[in-house]
């Protein structure tokens, strides 16, 4: 049902996703001498005081946003709980491949310079909230078919 935990848990991890279009993945970064903030979308650089994009990340950003949207679909699943948890896992793999994609697309921006822990931004932890979500979601919609099985034999 739509009311679950499960479906609060998909919708935080879908509202995580989409954070990453507002929050850096790296920022302060020196590129070529100048310091810039990587984000899903491009490279943006400090100029004349106004932040500007200098280099644009497409792909990067439309499999953000698909990624972002397939929570939320799985809400609409509640009806078939099997095919909900099984999407969760698929999710779940997805989230670890575009998490490797960012971080080497960061590292090949940055080149031989160092990303410390002053440079990482909030970007670079959500795609790992986000799994940590569903794996929440996926064990409620597991306990949620159980007890939906357990309450068929009572009938």
């Amino acid at each position: 049902m739509l009311q679950r935990i499960q479906s609060i848990y998909l919708l935080f991890a879908s509202l995580v996703l989409f954070a990453l279009f507002f929050f850096p993945l790296a920022h302060n970064v020196y590129v070529a001498g100048k310091p810039v903030s990587i984000m899903v979308t491009g490279i943006f650089q400090d100029v004349n005081g106004a932040q500007q994009n200098t280099e644009s990340f497409t792909a990067l950003t439309a499999v953000t946003a698909i990624v972002a949207l397939i929570p939320l679909a799985i809400i609409f699943l509640y009806k078939n709980r099997k095919q909900q948890i099984t999407i969760c896992y698929v999710a779940i793999a997805a989230l670890i491949g575009y998490s490797y994609w960012m971080a080497q697309t960061v590292k090949n921006i940055i080149g031989s310079g160092q990303l410390d822990t002053h440079t990482m931004g909030i970007g670079i932890f959500l795609t790992s909230l986000s799994i940590v979500l569903l794996i929440l979601a996926a064990k409620s919609i597991q306990r949620d078919d159980k007890l939906v099985r357990s309450a068929d034999r009572l009938r």
